[in-house]
């Protein structure tokens, strides 16, 4: 559904080309800072159009906070957040009905929800619903401290030169995919709840629901499959947990272990490519050939790292909370 978290819980709403896009926070605590140039700054990480590679559709993003802020600190009422949408061109998407994009969520919604999701800018399926988990994540942090979460992308297109692999997707009208990995330092000790709640699960279900998001690994992550375990394992150096090596990425049995935790997301490339593509046409009931136009990302793992990071937040968060719940304030 549209809601994660056990205790600090988030709820997303709203579509592409809808009236506006926003958030709902409960199990937030009071007294957190809100500083309106701080969200602000998160926020200017997601856009599009100031990076290349980023889709030209330009929001201003400002928060409208509707309830759960008073004098600049949260109250504990739960947080109720939007933004407007204003940079709308739905008329670009009105042929995705019939003929619905390779690689996209207009034949699943479509047949999911009987016709009747907006498909307007691909609707509750776009990148645009993740303005709401940066702004959770801005408050996830605040939980956090002195946590510091930082992701960054470190591969596109298969290449560690990202601007030479975007600008010969630029060139060619098409997309790349690439590699976000999130480091966190300064971690709790002690936060995850084995078996279906441990760190790797919780975080990935989060991860998973950023767009274009396919694949997640910890640490040393698919490579731990070609190594051994003399080599693999982590050696600890002292009584506090800290080891020589990470290819655990933090994370022992679920639980953190005080090590830097890290992360990294496969993002695919977007599916809404300009090159010529064949498919299916519902109402002509044959084979056709698709030019997508409109404004889209020729590198949407270029707009990833501040999402990542906010999605890391919310589930260290929400941990952070059980925790306390369960064992109360503690060394951390």
């Amino acid at each position: 559904m549209n809601t994660l978290g056990i205790i600090f819980r988030v709820s997303i709403f709203g579509e592409s080309h809808g009236s506006a896009v926003g958030v709902v926070i409960d199990g937030c605590p009071a007294g957190l800072p809100y500083w309106h140039e701080e969200l602000m700054a998160d926020l200017s990480r997601r856009k599009g159009g100031i990076l290349p590679g980023t889709t030209p559709r330009k929001e201003n993003d400002e928060p409208a906070i509707i309830s759960g802020i008073n004098n600049n600190f949260t109250t504990g009422a739960p947080l109720v957040i939007s933004t407007p949408n204003t940079n709308i061109r739905s008329g670009d998407y009105e042929q995705f009905s019939s003929i619905p994009r390779p690689g996209h969520a207009d034949f699943t919604a479509g047949y999911k929800y009987k016709g009747f999701s907006d498909m307007r800018g691909g609707g509750h399926f776009s990148g645009r619903l993740t303005w709401g988990m940066v702004v959770a994540g801005y408050f996830a942090r605040k939980i956090l401290s002195p946590a510091i979460i930082t992701a960054n992308l470190i591969e596109a297109g298969g290449d560690k030169d990202i601007a030479a692999a975007i600008a010969r997707a630029t060139e060619t009208n098409d997309t790349v995919g690439g590699v976000v990995e999130c480091v966190v330092k300064n971690v709790p000790r002690g936060l995850g709840e084995p078996a279906f709640l441990s760190v790797e699960a919780a975080l990935s279900k989060i991860a998973f629901g950023i767009p274009a998001v396919n694949g997640v690994e910890f640490g040393a992550g698919f490579a731990s499959s070609k190594s051994y375990g003399s080599i693999h394992n982590d050696p600890f150096v002292d009584a506090r947990g800290r080891t020589s090596t990470n290819n655990a990425g933090g994370v022992n049995g679920g639980i953190t272990n005080g090590n830097d935790l890290v992360m990294r997301v496969s993002v695919k490339p977007a599916a809404s490519t300009g090159v010529r593509q064949k498919t299916f046409d519902k109402e002509k009931g044959e084979m056709t050939d698709l030019e997508i136009t409109g404004r889209h990302d020729a590198c949407i793992a270029r707009r990833i790292p501040v999402i990542l990071e906010s999605a890391v937040a919310i589930g260290l968060a929400d941990l952070l909370m059980i925790d306390r719940g369960i064992n109360g304030l503690r060394e951390r």
